[in-house]
């Protein structure tokens, strides 16, 4: 007797999908070689049916939200009367499927008798994927093929058998085949580890039942999407955000714009008025700006929706080609994950107007993404890769997180520990940085600062960050957060670098990055004197910078709040501003502003 409209059962089927997913996601983190996914944990796992549609996706990164269904729709526009038992499928192409070069894909197709029922699915962030820079992620590249092995959809292994000319194509084109291969087997055995549970599963509903629960699964998450804008406002709302540059034109800032609508149960996040694609590598593929728009989304959803296709059928993004966020050959996008998570936050920016009691402000700008790479005295390669991001945007409930991984990428930090024993760095300092998170009636996360001591003769150092000129946006009435930073040589030359950038280092040589303050949310004058006590005896502010923003006069030596002198600083700023916000008596004629409408 089938199971099918047995809800207990279905509920059972769809948690056991999911557990697949996360098996394969522990698979991957207990097996994998390279810091960048044992530490950093930047990879992710899912399962999709017979056709490529996805229907669950592990407790990874939502940063690959919109990859895996981009991906399979290239595997199936290749190979959809070409797959059998035994067959496993690469690829990388951002330009067939893909993301960027190091974003490796590895799927395998799942049989029951004979029959293709699901596919095995995950992705990972590759050490190096050759290319001119070590790590192959520079954004001051300019073309895709300055940036490593471009791998179409390709069969890695066919009907069992490996491609050993691909395998000695890409060992030759990259700086650790050792990793590589080794992070590859790690994407293998956990796409073993599902084929292996997916035929217990089977076995236990039956062919028919199991398609049917897959098919229900994504239905299920649309019914629930659709149901949950159903109850969010009708409306347009539009927002203007701006990444400082690409790395390649200095100072030439990047506009990002989007505007959602939203009727019934469906949405649109159009980004259509987002800057032409640069010459840098900070271009965004489809795939990952649609993963950005959906994360915005999610965000202000109900908790329980599954991660799958059936969300995505409720929201439509649209990106036109040729943009930073949908870029065309040639563009280089080795380094796009910096627009991915700005376009995050441009998402919240939009939704705070459209539910402003459930968005935060502008975190760090994350990530920032640090590589180091060059060869020890045998010529042994060495490289290291490191995301970092760790200060939340203000709640309109509460601070910002602080030392907390953007929502956009769910990563981890590296240990310290593991890094100076795999790595000739140092590690000199990891701490907190006061007076950088935005003030408001709950002030914006607090950001750390890292200091990387190379250790080697000579290597070279390649830095993506951003959030120098244009800071991390406050909400209703809270400031923007302080700007990021980098120095070389903070405790000597302390030499001013950009946000972008790729140099050669040596041997002592320290580098200097402190992320940016996170965004405030509310006026900073209605904060709880409590909680400015309480940041300054925590060294996240000082006592100084507590009464510029707040009005709060700390007394430092019985580590209390001054009432009397608090209200008297916090009624002289009041007045201040309301002198300042008052309309000024016109004594002649304004000068009009070009480009301004009187």
């Amino acid at each position: 007797m089938s199971d099918t409209h047995d809800p207990i059962a279905f509920e059972l089927f769809k948690n056991a999908i999911f557990s697949i997913a996360d098996e394969m996601a522990l698979t991957v983190f207990r097996t994998t070689y390279s810091g960048v996914l044992k530490d950093n944990m930047d990879y992710s796992t899912g399962f999709a049916d017979a056709d490529g549609k996805l229907v669950a996706q592990g407790l990874t990164l939502p940063g690959h939200l919109g990859s895996v269904p981009t991906a399979m729709q290239a595997i199936m526009r290749h190979y959809r009367d070409d797959i059998a038992p035994g067959d496993i499928f690469i690829m990388n192409d951002p330009f067939d499927g893909g993301m960027h070069l190091p974003d490796i894909f590895v799927f395998k197709p799942l049989y029951h008798e004979g029959e293709r029922l699901a596919f095995a699915c995950t992705v990972c962030h590759h050490t190096d994927v050759g290319g001119r820079v070590a790590g192959s992620n520079a954004s001051d590249s300019t073309e895709i093929y300055a940036e490593g092995l471009r791998i179409a959809p390709l069969k890695l292994y066919e009907r069992g058998v490996l491609n050993k000319t691909l395998m000695t194509i890409i060992e030759k084109n990259v700086r650790l085949p050792v990793h590589v291969f080794g992070d590859l087997r790690a994407q293998l055995a956990a796409c073993h580890i599902a084929e292996k549970q997916f035929s217990e599963l089977v076995a236990k509903y039956g062919p028919e039942d199991t398609k049917y629960f897959m098919q229900e699964t994504v239905d299920y998450a649309e019914r629930l999407t659709r149901s949950a804008l159903e109850t969010l406002p009708d409306g347009e709302w539009s927002f203007e955000d701006w990444i400082d540059d690409d790395g390649v034109d200095y100072g030439k800032p990047i506009r990002l714009f989007v505007t959602i609508r939203k009727q019934g149960g469906h949405m649109v996040v159009d980004w259509t008025g987002t800057a032409p694609q640069v010459r840098g590598a900070i271009n965004n593929t489809l795939s990952y700006t649609k993963a950005a728009a959906y994360t915005g989304v999610r965000s202000v959803l109900p908790q329980g929706i599954p991660n799958n296709e059936g969300v995505f059928r409720a929201i439509e993004v649209i990106c036109p080609p040729g943009t930073v966020g949908n870029g065309v050959l040639p563009a280089a996008c080795a380094a796009r994950g910096l627009t991915g998570f700005r376009m995050v936050d441009c998402m919240f920016g939009a939704l705070a107007m459209m539910l402003p009691d459930k968005v935060k402000a502008a975190g760090d700008g994350g990530n920032t993404g640090i590589s180091i790479g060059g060869y020890y005295a045998d010529r042994k390669p060495f490289i290291y890769v490191d995301f970092t991001c760790g200060a939340w945007g203000a709640r309109p409930w509460a601070d910002g997180l602080d030392g907390n991984s953007h929502m956009f990428a769910n990563m981890a930090s590296h240990s310290i520990e593991v890094t100076e024993a795999e790595h000739p760095i140092s590690l000199l300092a990891y701490e907190f940085v006061a007076d950088k998170a935005g003030a408001g009636k709950y002030r914006g996360g607090v950001p750390f600062r890292r200091d990387y001591r190379f250790n080697e003769t000579e290597g070279v150092l390649q830095v993506r960050s951003d959030r120098r000129d244009h800071r991390p946006f406050g909400l209703y009435g809270g400031s923007p957060g302080q700007p990021s930073e980098n120095y070389l040589n903070p405790g000597t030359e302390n030499r001013v670098l950009p946000g972008k950038f790729t140099m050669n280092i040596k041997k002592g040589d320290i580098f200097r990055h402190v992320l940016a303050g996170a965004g405030g949310w509310g006026d900073p004058l209605e904060r709880d004197p409590v909680a400015v006590l309480r940041d300054v005896r925590n060294e996240l502010l000082s006592a100084a910078k507590a009464e510029t923003d707040y009005g709060v006069v700390v007394d430092t030596a019985r580590w209390s709040v001054d009432a009397t002198a608090t209200a008297k600083r916090r009624a002289e700023m009041r007045a201040v501003r309301g002198w300042l916000q008052a309309p000024k008596v016109q004594w002649h004629d304004p000068v009009p502003v070009p480009g301004r409408v009187k």
